[in-house]
C-alpha cells in the first residue's frame, strides 16, 4: 500500500498540521480496525486516514458518467478510531492527487463516506506549467451537520474547566463555553486575548478525565482578533479572525496544530452567539504555540439549513510504500 505523510492548512513544509495517509488499492478491504490503529500509532501523528475508493453511488444509476467520485475514509489516532478528522481529510485529498488518482478539472466534486456520515469535497486545481500536470489548489470540505450539545453555564463547572486548563474564567468576555460538533463534540472555550490563550498550560490528566466526564475530543480554545482587516486587506476576506489552541489529552493528543472539525464546530459558535452573521467567512490561526503556524478558512450558510465548510491547503512531506 502507498502511504504519505502530509502538512495541512499549510503550503510550506513543516508548517500546519502533519497527517499520514495510507491508500487503500482498488478492489481490497481496509485492514482490521488494531493494525490501522497500531499503523497509526507507529506512524506517530495525531491522526492517520486510511482511504480507499467505492462504487456504491454507481448502484442505482445507469448513466455512470454522471456519477461524483466517492471514496472511503476512516481515521485512526494512536489511540483508537474517531468519526471525522478535518486535516487528515485535508491530507488525504493532496495525497490522492500527487498519486494521480484524481481528475485534472479545474473544481472537482467528490463524495467521501465517513463515520460522521457522508461529507462533499470540492477541488479546485491549478495547471503545472512545467509539467502540465494538476496539483489542488485549495480544498474546502463539508462539515458533518453542527450540533449544540449543551452549554457549560453552571459558575462551579466553568471554573473547573479554566482551572484545569490553567487559567481563569473571565466575565467580561460575555462568552460561555459551550460543547459543539460538526463531527467531533469538542468544548468550545473562549478565552479574553491572544496573551491569555498563549499561557495556557493544561493538566492533561485531569482534561483527559474531564473530556470523559463530558463525553467530548477535548478542549478548541480560542480569542477572536480585535482588530478586523478591513475589506481588501486580508486575502480571504473574513468576517472575523481567532486564534486557537486545540488539547486532546484523551485521544493521546496533547495539542493540535490544525483540527478542521474543531474549527467547524467554533464557526458555529460563533454564529450562534452573533459574533458573525448566518452568511459568512472565518480566519482561524492555530499552532502558534507549537512553532507549526496553520491557517484554516471556514464558511457558513445558515440561511434554511445549516452549511458549513472547512478549507485549505497541503504539503506533501514524503511518500512511500507501507506493508500491511
Amino acid at each position: 500500500m502507498k502511504f504519505f505523510i502530509a502538512d495541512a492548512f499549510t503550503d510550506t513544509l513543516f508548517g500546519g498540521n502533519p497527517a499520514g495517509v495510507v491508500l487503500i488499492p482498488d478492489g481490497e478491504d481496509f485492514p482490521n480496525d488494531e493494525i490501522m490503529r497500531k499503523t497509526a500509532a507507529e506512524l506517530r501523528y495525531s491522526e492517520t486516514a486510511f482511504i480507499k475508493r467505492i462504487t456504491h453511488d454507481a448502484e442505482n444509476n445507469d448513466n455512470k458518467e454522471t456519477l461524483k467520485p466517492a471514496f472511503h475514509a476512516r481515521y485512526f489516532t494512536p489511540t483508537g478510531e474517531v468519526d471525522l478528522c478535518g486535516h487528515a481529510t485535508i491530507a488525504s485529498f493532496y495525497s490522492l492527487a500527487k498519486a494521480g488518482l484524481l481528475s485534472d478539472e479545474s473544481v472537482e466534486s467528490i463524495s467521501v463516506h465517513t463515520l460522521a456520515g457522508d461529507i462533499e469535497i470540492q477541488i479546485e486545481y491549478e495547471k503545472n506549467s512545467a509539467s502540465e500536470s494538476s496539483q489542488p489548489s485549495f480544498l474546502l470540505m463539508d462539515m458533518a451537520d453542527p450540533k449544540h450539545i449543551s452549554t457549560i453555564n453552571d459558575a462551579i463547572e466553568i471554573d473547573r474547566l479554566y482551572e484545569i486548563m490553567g487559567t481563569e474564567f473571565d466575565q467580561s468576555i460575555n462568552l460561555l463555553p459551550m460543547i459543539m460538533s460538526t463531527g467531533l463534540p469538542d468544548i468550545m472555550m473562549p478565552m479574553a486575548n491572544q496573551r491569555e490563550l498563549d499561557s495556557l498550560n493544561p493538566d492533561f490528566d485531569a482534561l483527559s478525565k474531564l473530556s470523559e466526564k463530558y463525553n467530548v475530543t477535548g478542549v478548541h480554545a480560542f480569542c477572536i482578533e480585535p482588530n478586523q482587516p478591513k475589506q481588501g486587506e486580508d486575502p480571504s476576506n473574513a468576517d472575523i479572525i481567532c486564534h486557537t489552541r486545540n488539547f486532546a489529552p484523551l485521544y493521546g493528543i496533547d495539542e493540535e496544530a490544525a483540527t478542521g472539525t474543531s474549527s467547524g464546530a467554533l464557526t458555529y459558535y460563533l454564529c450562534l452567539n452573533q459574533k458573525i452573521g448566518t452568511h459568512a467567512k472565518c480566519q482561524f490561526i492555530q499552532g502558534e504555540a507549537m512553532d507549526r503556524p496553520s491557517i484554516i478558512l471556514t464558511t457558513i450558510d445558515a440561511h434554511e439549513t445549516c452549511r458549513i465548510r472547512v478549507g485549505g491547503r497541503a504539503a506533501i512531506l514524503a511518500e512511500g510504500e507501507i506493508d500491511l
